[in-house]
């Protein structure tokens, strides 16, 4: 049973942003929308939190209000097995947010978010190319895996 659920905390878009992040990855589902009622402090009817899975990992939204925003200092970390998933997922995620470097992005929504390829961490454990690995890496937005094992 899982203990620990990452809690993401929205302006007023957290419903928008649920059904995002459930469209893009195969295995997700939307759990259960929680909506303000007469006592606020948001709108009636609008929603207030949200549940959502995606590959089997819980997740809960809020619109909190604009008080917090995302940082980059929490992103969220998804293993990839073949470069399709990489660029799937990349072109899914970054699209209206930001690239960044070494398989970081931005969405839309200004969640941070790491794409990579399982090869890296095996490519960088092998002494004998892990330095070559790692200044490719470091020249790389989105990680491709055969110009990682090519170095």
């Amino acid at each position: 049973m899982q203990t620990i659920t990452p809690f993401l905390w929205f302006n007023d878009n957290a419903e928008e942003a649920m059904n995002f992040y459930v469209s893009i990855f195969k295995n997700a589902k939307v759990g259960k929308v929680s909506r303000y009622g007469d006592a606020g402090p948001g709108a009636k009817g609008s929603v207030m939190s949200a549940t959502f899975q995606l590959d089997g990992q819980d997740f809960m939204a809020l619109n909190g209000g604009p008080q917090y925003t995302f940082t980059p200092a929490i992103s969220l970390f998804v293993s990839c097995e073949t470069q399709e998933e990489v660029d799937e997922l990349w072109q899914k995620l970054s699209a209206g947010g930001k690239p960044g470097r070494c398989g970081w992005l931005q969405d839309k929504f200004g969640l941070s978010w790491q794409i990579i390829p399982n090869a890296l961490p095996r490519l960088l454990s092998d002494p004998a190319r892990s330095q070559r690995v790692m200044k490719a890496m470091l020249q790389m937005d989105k990680i491709d895996i055969r110009q990682l094992q090519e170095a």
